[in-house]
């Protein structure tokens, strides 16, 4: 299945892991990850975009918590109907762009957004958009958090230096429903490749979570 197709099955979706589903099992685990790290991390009046934010329960927990300047990229345009349904304030006050990652990434300014956070959305990038992590190395001034289903792999806190850039070794790929792949990847090794330094990264049953500052932002004890 190529790339086009990925994200037409994702545009699309219904039933498990639509926005009705998201929306219906509300924040969880993964919400709570990705705010403990801003909170850390940034402060409350950060910029923060959330990549596949689908309906919006990550970032209506982000907003629950005091954090206002709050954006995200959602493929599926049903997302829009059911987030305004569901976290109407959310819908109201953020600022959401209605696009495929690899479309919009690139209208944005440097540093555009002190926080850039996934959950379970950079692992369908297909190998043939490998690109657009480096955009968003670029866009981030602060802080990108990734909680990204890595597969059969342990929790590492340097790059392979000895590593090719993106190649068929570099991920192991299984399928979701509708033959969608998911790509599991070493994420360090894709954002330190990138120049970032990695500051956080715990591994759990599924996902691991890992983040990731620009080295002018990382203090002496966060290495």
């Amino acid at each position: 299945m190529d790339s086009n197709e990925v994200r037409r099955q994702w545009a699309n979706r219904s039933a498990a892991y639509s926005p009705e589903y998201y929306a219906y099992h509300g924040p969880d685990k993964r919400s709570k990850s990705v705010r403990g790290l801003l909170e850390r991390f940034v402060d409350r009046d950060a910029s923060i975009l959330e990549l596949g934010c689908s309906s919006g329960r990550h970032l209506s927990h982000l907003a629950d918590h005091g954090f206002e300047d709050l954006a995200g990229i959602e493929l599926n345009g049903d997302a829009f109907d059911v987030m305004a349904e569901s976290y109407p304030e959310l819908a109201e006050q953020g600022t959401f762009h209605h696009a495929a990652i690899e479309d919009v990434v690139e209208e944005f300014e440097d540093g555009q957004f002190d926080a850039v956070y996934s959950v379970e959305t950079l692992q369908h990038v297909s190998p043939d958009s490998r690109w657009v992590f480096a955009e968003l190395a670029r866009i981030t001034s602060d802080l990108l958090v990734t909680v990204e289903n890595e597969g059969d792999r342990s929790v590492s806190t340097e790059s392979g230096d000895d590593a090719d850039t993106e190649a068929s070794t570099d991920y192991e790929v299984t399928y979701v429903t509708d033959d969608v792949p998911l790509y599991h990847r070493d994420w360090n090794r894709v954002f330190t490749d990138q120049g970032l330094v990695e500051v956080a990264a715990e591994a759990g049953k599924r996902d691991t979570v890992r983040a990731f500052r620009p080295p002018s932002s990382v203090a002496a004890e966060d290495r």
